[in-house]
């Protein structure tokens, strides 16, 4: 469990600089410049990433159970993680009314995911690692729509093809990585086989 929560330290740690110390981090990049800015801030993501995995598995080995979700939660989780590979999808369409409407859709994505994944699993090393993303994902969320707000971004609106391409990309997503990708990642499969 040390290797999982020392990872998402690392991990949501490096994540977090724009919420806690948004000031700090605009003074080190221009002190630093981009490129070394974004080669520190990518090596401390990949080795909190990489611990996170890691101490998730170990954790997998030895489980912890807090509660047993019932059985109504998977398909409560296949639908918000459909929900959730839609909204990141919104983040790379152009032009589509999920980008327009919510402004950071990634983020409200892993909100999704994380929430999904707390409802349909029941072990200490799953409420540790969704827990974490959820309560980050939240901060996130509410601190980039601040930002927003204080520099008057604003967004393109959303056209209809903008808007079908993302629900089609996310769903055909959603549809690959159920039925084959999460099992061979995960070594669970949602959806069956």
């Amino acid at each position: 469990m040390l290797f999982l929560v020392l990872g998402l330290a690392l991990f949501l740690g490096v994540h977090s600089v724009r919420i806690v110390a948004d000031g700090w981090r605009t003074q080190t990049l221009a002190r630093l410049g981009e490129g070394p800015w974004k080669g520190l801030y990518s090596l401390v993501s990949a080795v909190g990433l990489a611990l996170i995995i890691w101490g998730y598995g170990l954790a997998r080995q030895q489980p912890v159970a807090l509660w047993m979700p019932p059985i109504g939660m998977r398909h409560a989780a296949a639908l918000l993680t459909l929900i959730a590979f839609v909204l990141l999808a919104a983040a790379y369409v152009p032009r589509n009314a999920f980008k327009a409407r919510l402004h950071h859709p990634m983020v409200l994505a892993v909100k999704v995911w994380a929430l999904a994944h707390l409802l349909s699993n029941g072990t200490l090393a799953d409420a540790l690692l969704f827990g974490s993303f959820l309560v980050w994902a939240v901060l996130n969320f509410r601190a980039a729509r601040q930002r927003d707000r204080v520099l008057g971004t604003t967004y393109a609106p959303g056209t209809a093809a903008g808007t079908g391409a993302t629900v089609a990309v996310g769903a055909l997503a959603w549809l690959g990585f159920a039925r084959w990708g999460h099992a061979w990642l995960i070594g669970v499969a949602p959806l069956g086989r």
